[in-house]
C-alpha cells in the first residue's frame, strides 16, 4: 500500500498556516521519480510572521513562560517530544525513507537517535538549573563574581536533506533546552518529516512561537532569516558557498552563526590491517546513507603494500551491496536525492574517467533500476592530487583511492585538502592511530571504524569545513550567552576619589 505524505502548512505560533503567497513545492520519491505530494513555500512575509511569534515567545510573561523558566520545565517538553517520536517511529522512518530516499533500516535508526537526542538535552536542561550562579574566583576579596548562562535569543536554523529530521533536531533539541526560541528551516529536497515534527509538537502542547518550522526554497525562504535583524544567531548546515553567503549576510549585524558544512574527508589504511574489516568500516564509512554525509571518508589512503589486495577486497565487499528501492528488506544503498544530484555525481565520475583516472567499479546507473536516481556505488583509482575528484565534494556514492609509503605521506594526502571536517585511521598499531590522530586537521577523528557519532561527544570541523561545534555540551553552550555578574561586598567605601565630606 502507498505510504500518503501527510498534506501541512506552514508552522507558525503554534497552528498551520497557509504560506503568504499560497505556493507549494512538490515532494519527488528519488527512488521512483514520481511526485507523492507537496510542501508549503515559505517567502520573506512568512518569515517576519514567524520570527514576530519566535520574538513573542521569548517574552512572554517577561520570559517565564520559556526563556527563564527552569530547566526542568523544558525538559518535560523535550522528553514529551522524544516519547511521542518513538511511538511515531515507523512511519516516520518510512516517510524519510520515500523523501530523502536513504534506506528504510537506516531512517528508523536515524529516528531512535532522534528520540534520543531530545533525551540527552532534555537532562542537560536540568542541568542547566545547578550550574546557574557557578561562582568565579578572584584575586580581591571585596569583590564576588558569578556567571549566568542565558539563551542567546531567537535563532534561526537552516538544516540539509540527507538527514532531514536528525539534522534538524542536532538544532532544535539543545536551542530548546537552552531556553531559546527557534524557526526551522529544512531543505526542500526533504523536509516531509520536520513538518511532522511541527505536528509532534503541537501534540504535546509546545507553547506557541517556541518552534516555528518554515518550509521553502534557499533564496525565498532560507536567505530572509539569514539576514533578519531580529534573529540573534543562525545555525547552518550544508554546503561551504552556501554557509559563506549565510556568514555574509550575519555579518552586516554582527550577528553569532555556527557553521558545519563540506568535508572530503580521508581515511588512512595501514599495512598491518585485518583486510576484510578496513573493508567494511571503509565502504561504510563513504557508501552510507548512499553516500550523502558531510563527513564521509571519501578519500582512501592505502599502504602500498596492501593495496592491490586491499582494492580487490573493497570491490567484493561493494559489489555484494544491496541497491534497491529504500522500502525493501535488505536495502543498504538507495538512489541520490534527486535529479540534480544525480546528474552532478554522473559529471564528477565522468570528468575523472576523461582525466584518466580508473573506474574499478560502479560509476553507473545498475542495470536492474530503470527508474530513480540510482548510482552504483564507485571506486576509483590512478588519482592525481589535483583532480577535481580528489579535490571536491561529490556527496555520492563516490570512493577515490591513493596509495602511500610512509606514515609522514600518510599524513601529507590527507591534510593536502581546504576542508577539515572528519579523517579516520585503521592499523592495529595504536600507538601510530594516537600519532595519526593528533596530527591530522579534522574536528573528527576515527580510530579503527568510520562514522560512529553519539549526541554526547562534539561534531564539527575546521578550515572550509566550518566552525563552532554540535552535540554534547557544546550544543547547548551554542545557544548560551554568557554574562558576568560582579558584586561589590565591602562595608568600605571604594576610597578612590576624595570624599566631599571630609574637605
Amino acid at each position: 500500500m502507498a505510504i500518503q505524505i501527510p498534506s501541512r502548512q506552514l508552522f507558525i505560533d503554534g497552528e498551520w498556516r497557509v504560506p503568504a503567497l499560497k505556493k507549494r513545492i512538490p515532494v519527488i520519491n528519488p527512488a521512483t521519480e514520481e511526485t507523492i505530494g507537496d510542501i508549503p513555500a515559505a517567502t520573506a512575509e512568512d518569515v517576519q510572521l514567524a520570527v514576530d511569534a519566535a520574538r513573542r515567545a521569548l517574552t512572554r510573561n517577561k520570559g517565564k513562560d520559556w526563556a527563564s523558566a527552569s530547566g526542568a520545565v523544558r525538559a518535560k517538553y523535550l522528553r514529551a517530544i522524544a516519547a511521542k517520536i518513538t511511538e511515531k517511529k515507523s512511519e516516520l522512518a518510512k516517510l524519510e525513507s520515500i523523501d530523502c530516499g536513504k534506506p528504510l533500516d537506516e531512517a528508523a535508526w536515524d529516528m531512535d537517535d532522534v528520540a534520543g537526542c531530545f533525551e540527552y538535552f532534555a537532562d542537560l536542561a536540568e542541568g542547566l538549573d545547578a550550574k546557574q550562579k557557578a561562582p568565579v574566583s578572584l584575586p580581591m576579596e571585596n569583590f564576588k563574581c558569578y556567571v549566568l548562562k542565558e539563551p542567546i535569543g531567537v535563532v534561526g536554523l537552516i538544516t540539509p536533506w540527507n538527514y532531514p529530521l536528525l539534522m534538524a533536531t542536532w538544532k532544535v533539541a539543545p536551542a530548546l533546552a537552552a531556553g531559546c526560541t527557534a524557526i526551522l528551516k529544512p531543505s526542500e529536497l526533504a523536509s516531509v518529516t520536520c513538518l511532522e515534527l511541527a505536528e509532534v509538537c503541537r501534540e504535546v502542547g509546545l507553547p506557541p512561537g517556541v518552534l516555528n518550522i518554515l518550509t521553502g526554497l534557499g533564496p525565498e525562504a532560507g536567505a530572509p532569516l539569514a539576514s533578519h535583524p531580529n534573529v540573534d544567531k543562525i545555525a547552518f548546515t550544508g554546503s561551504t558557498m552556501t554557509g559563506s553567503k549565510i556568514m555574509t549576510a550575519a555579518a552586516q549585524m554582527v550577528k553569532p552563526v555556527t557553521l558545519e558544512l563540506g568535508g572530503k574527508s580521508p581515511i588512512i589504511v595501514f599495512e598491518d590491517v585485518d583486510l576484510d574489516k578496513a573493508a567494511e568500516w571503509t565502504i561504510f564509512g563513504c557508501f552510507w546513507t548512499n553516500g550523502q554525509i558531510c563527513s564521509a571518508t571519501s578519500r582512501l589512503i592505502v599502504h602500498e603494500s596492501i593495496a592491490a589486495e586491499f582494492l580487490d577486497k573493497l570491490a567484493k565487499w561493494t559489489k555484494n551491496i544491496k541497491i534497491s528501492d529504500p522500502l525493501e528488506e535488505g536495502c543498504r544503498l538507495g538512489p541520490v536525492v534527486s535529479g540534480g544530484q544525480y546528474e552532478k555525481v554522473l559529471k564528477l565520475i565522468s570528468t575523472a574517467k576523461s582525466e584518466g583516472a580508473t573506474i574499478v567499479c560502479g560509476g553507473v546507473r545498475p542495470e536492474h533500476q530503470k527508474k530513480g536516481f540510482f548510482v552504483e556505488p564507485t571506486i576509483i583509482t590512478d588519482i592525481n592530487t589535483s583532480m577535481q575528484i580528489w579535490r571536491e565534494e561529490v556527496f555520492g556514492p563516490v570512493l577515490c583511492v591513493k596509495t602511500f609509503a610512509t606514515e609522514d605521506e600518510a599524513i601529507e594526502l590527507a591534510n593536502d585538502t581546504h576542508y577539515g571536517l572528519a579523517g579516520a585511521v585503521i592499523s592495529k598499531d595504536l600507538e601510530r592511530c594516537d600519532r595519526v590522530s593528533k596530527a591530522l586537521q579534522a574536528g573528527i577523528v576515527w580510530v579503527n571504524c568510520s562514522q560512529p557519532c553519539f549526541c554526547q561527544a562534539p561534531w564539527g570541523g575546521n578550515k572550509r569545513s566550518g566552525f563552532g561545534r554540535e552535540l554534547g555540551e557544546w550544543g547547548l553552550d551554542n545557544y548560551l550567552s554568557v554574562k558576568q555578574i560582579t558584586q561589590y561586598v565591602s562595608n568600605e567605601p571604594w576610597g578612590w576619589y576624595q570624599s566631599p565630606s571630609k574637605l
